[in-house]
């Protein structure tokens, strides 16, 4: 399964000002499902990720949308946990790996920080992916952009795409 994933968009009330770029990946690829980490900001560009594929999105703390603060989703043989991260102290992947144990997430997808992040760490003998897509719109430090996550069974493989 191919999955987009995205947040902190901060789109206000038109799409306008998300890249076309981020349109065109997922019109090429057809991705399957798309994960939004949150900072949203609009019903409008939830609506129109809707038209490439279903779209599981949470809260962010710029966001005054009817969305749950966290998510836990399977797909195939791997179990997602989706936030902001907002909520917390720290974001560190100590703190990160943690969080996804406790939420029995294989794969913890998180933005807050609108910088790229991905590692794989092992606790207890648990696997964890972390993953942050970044921000398409407003990158701190680091180039515009977003992810793709393919599942297939138990295998999970991350794709970043920069914009510039």
């Amino acid at each position: 399964m191919l999955i987009a994933v995205t947040g902190d968009t901060h789109h206000g009330d038109k799409t306008k000002n998300l890249p076309s770029l981020l349109f065109q990946h997922l019109e090429e690829k057809k991705p399957d499902l798309i994960l939004h980490t949150g900072d949203v900001t609009s019903h409008e560009l939830l609506e129109r990720l809707e038209d490439f594929a279903p779209v599981v999105a949470v809260r962010g703390n710029a966001d005054h949308l009817n969305l749950p603060e966290e998510r836990l989703i399977d797909v195939e043989d791997v179990s997602i946990g989706l936030l902001h991260g907002h909520q917390f102290f720290s974001l560190n992947a100590q703190f990160l790996t943690l969080k996804a144990l406790d939420m029995g997430a294989d794969v913890l997808i998180f933005g807050h920080t609108h910088r790229f992040y991905h590692d794989i760490y092992s606790v207890h003998g648990e696997r964890v992916v972390l993953l942050n897509p970044g921000s398409p719109t407003f990158p701190r430090m680091d180039a515009a952009g977003f992810a793709f996550l393919r599942v297939s069974g138990e295998s999970v493989r991350v794709e970043r795409i920069r914009f510039w």
